[in-house]
């Protein structure tokens, strides 16, 4: 039967229908979305807000509903264009700045300003003038973090009715004029010099003293190496005069002893007074040794010549 209805049909309302089937799927098909990850949208119904759709599959109605904004999620880099900002002390200067920042509210971003970039950007340069307008140019070129930080306070208060959150603000470069640079490279080379100079005196300076150190310590040791020699030395000599003294008080001991030695032979042999006298006859030839020119001989010694003949007979006479 439908194959009768639709043969009897005219070709013109056929294609229609086919039309109409695919208007209708079509219309279903865009009131399916998908969100995906990091990103929101903001639906409208008849021009007015309705809600906010996060990740996932969402439906719509169909002519009343539209997507108002899609809104990326994921933290933003905005680089703006140098800005000419004026110093405290009246120094021309271009800044150029770059802003990271992060949508938190889909809804305020879609309705809180028509503009949010270029609002972003204006406010940073405002901004950015206000601050620097409170510092001279050496602060400028040496207080970047603190610009940073003022900067990322103002703006986050700023935009914060605008749904996004400054996370960071970073000075990309300053760039001061042509002149300033000339004067500010000069300054820099005459410092670089100075510290040279500086260095090389220091230099020089610790050279010398180490020098000086050098020789004292060289002087110290020569010092204590004489006075070591000398006390070797004296040392030396101490122990030879000792040994010296030690030898004569061995010599006179020995002496001594002979001569003990010989008086007690002489004692226990008896010898009577002739013998003794002899030996002072004896003792007066090494007196005189020689070289004596005048001798005086005792009384008691003029017959010692004859008490020696007398002794030697006795002591060469054979025994019976």
């Amino acid at each position: 039967m439908k194959t009768l209805v639709l043969a009897e049909m005219n070709p013109g309302t056929f294609f229609l229908i086919i039309a109409l089937i695919v208007v209708v799927l079509i219309i279903l098909g865009s009131c399916i979305r998908v969100v995906p990850q990091a990103t929101a949208v903001v639906l409208e119904r008849l021009g007015a807000y309705v809600a906010t759709w996060d990740v996932g599959i969402h439906f719509k109605l169909p002519v009343l509903d539209r997507v108002a904004k899609r809104v990326v999620l994921k933290e933003q880099v905005v680089d703006f264009a140098p800005q000419p900002v004026i110093t405290k002390d009246n120094v021309t200067m271009r800044i150029d700045t770059v802003v990271f920042f992060q949508i938190t509210d889909p809804k305020l971003y879609a309705y809180g300003v028509e503009n949010p970039i270029m609002a972003i950007e204006n406010l940073t340069a405002t901004t950015l003038r206000n601050i620097i307008g409170d510092l001279e140019l050496d602060e400028t070129l040496t207080s970047r973090e603190i610009i940073n930080t003022k900067m990322r306070v103002s703006l986050d208060q700023a935009t914060d009715p605008w749904g996004i959150k400054v996370n960071r603000v970073e000075l990309k470069n300053i760039i001061p004029p042509a002149a300033i640079q000339d004067a500010m490279e000069k300054q820099m080379k005459a410092e670089r010099e100075r510290r040279e100079a500086i260095l090389r005196a220091e230099g020089e300076k610790k050279s010398t003293i180490l020098v000086a150190e050098g020789k004292k310590e060289s002087a110290i040791l020569d010092a204590e190496a004489d006075k070591a020699a000398a006390i070797l030395a004296a040392e030396a000599k101490k122990e030879a005069m000792v040994k010296e003294a030690e030898g004569e008080a061995e010599a006179i001991l020995k002496v001594q002893q002979a001569n003990a030695d010989g008086l007690r032979f002489l004692k226990e042999a008896g010898i009577d007074e002739a013998v003794i006298k002899l030996k002072s006859l004896e003792a007066l030839e090494k007196v005189a040794d020689g070289k004596a020119t005048k001798i005086i001989i005792p009384s008691d010694v003029q017959n010692l010549a004859g008490i020696a003949t007398s002794l030697k007979e006795v002591v060469t006479e054979p025994k019976a």
